[in-house]
């Protein structure tokens, strides 16, 4: 006979299935936070294992995208719209897009990916997605040492205000968890979702300024621009570019909007999450 688990087993565990309060989910979900680090972890350390070539696959990504696509766009980009610097301004907008596309798609499956562990334990699902964040903030570690050096051998000047860019990421790392709360509570609900999020990434890759210059291209057309300063990819950007570019200096709105977006954001994305709690361990 199997013996029943003792009350303190159980302990802090709640039925699947049931929405607790959202002060209580939030106090449950922070004294369970050694989770989702742990879990972070163990899927980074494990995704490198697999490869021979371990920790390069991580800064190998968007090395060959900023190659590919700067040659490219190297071809036929000029005038106003070929930014100063061109190469030291497409690393640092590709290096820093790629924490946002890393947290987008893999917070899209942070549930649905982990089907059974949802379904059988009752703990706050909240912890998945933010264990996605917490991965890809580890894996921007050795994409911001390589930023770092490529941008010296590029002939950048080290300054002290590069060091902003680790505020600014934490920021952008608030912006991304909001995202993927977003969209891993859609994607519960339409597993579709999920073939659109490249699609999105793709367009934002290509609106959010990071292989010309914005201001330059449509200096000509004001609406066009002001959109295009208000998407939060493009102001995560601008003022990374900022903050390490002598060169550039990023429109007065970027810095207005990017923490408004990581607050807006956050807040909706935790919120709306929540509200579905009780439907994620009934999720196929």
């Amino acid at each position: 006979m199997v013996n029943a688990p003792s009350p303190a087993a159980l302990e802090g565990l709640y039925p699947v299935g049931r929405r607790p309060p959202f002060g209580e989910y939030l106090a449950e979900a922070w004294h369970r936070r050694s989770f989702a680090f742990t879990l972070a972890g163990h899927r980074l350390v494990g995704s490198l294992l697999q490869n021979r070539l371990g920790v390069l696959w991580i800064v190998m990504r968007p090395l060959s995208i900023a190659i590919l696509y700067g040659a490219v766009f190297g071809l036929v980009i000029s005038g106003a719209a070929r930014p100063e610097g061109y190469v030291r301004y497409i690393i640092v907008g590709v290096f820093i897009f790629e924490f946002f596309t890393g947290s987008f798609g893999a917070g899209s499956k942070s549930i649905t990916s982990n089907a059974k562990l949802v379904q059988s334990l009752g703990f706050p699902r909240i912890l998945l997605p933010i264990s996605v964040v917490i991965e890809q903030a580890m894996r921007m570690i050795p994409i911001v040492v390589l930023l770092g050096i490529l941008l010296v051998v590029f002939g950048e000047p080290i300054s002290w205000s590069w060091l902003l860019i680790f505020p600014i990421l934490a920021m952008m790392g608030v912006f991304n968890l909001g995202a993927a709360l977003i969209v891993a509570r859609l994607s519960v609900h339409a597993r579709d979702v999920q073939q659109f999020i490249p699609i999105l990434n793709r367009v934002l890759l290509y609106i959010s300024g990071i292989f010309f210059d914005v201001d330059g291209a449509l200096a000509d057309m004001p609406v066009g621009l002001w959109l295009v300063h208000l998407i939060p990819t493009y102001d995560f950007i601008a003022i990374s570019r900022q903050v390490m570019l002598d060169s550039y200096t990023a429109p007065a709105v970027a810095w207005i909007a990017a923490p408004l977006w990581a607050l807006v954001t956050i807040v909706v994305g935790v919120v709306y999450f929540w509200q579905a709690e009780a439907r994620y361990g009934l999720s196929e």
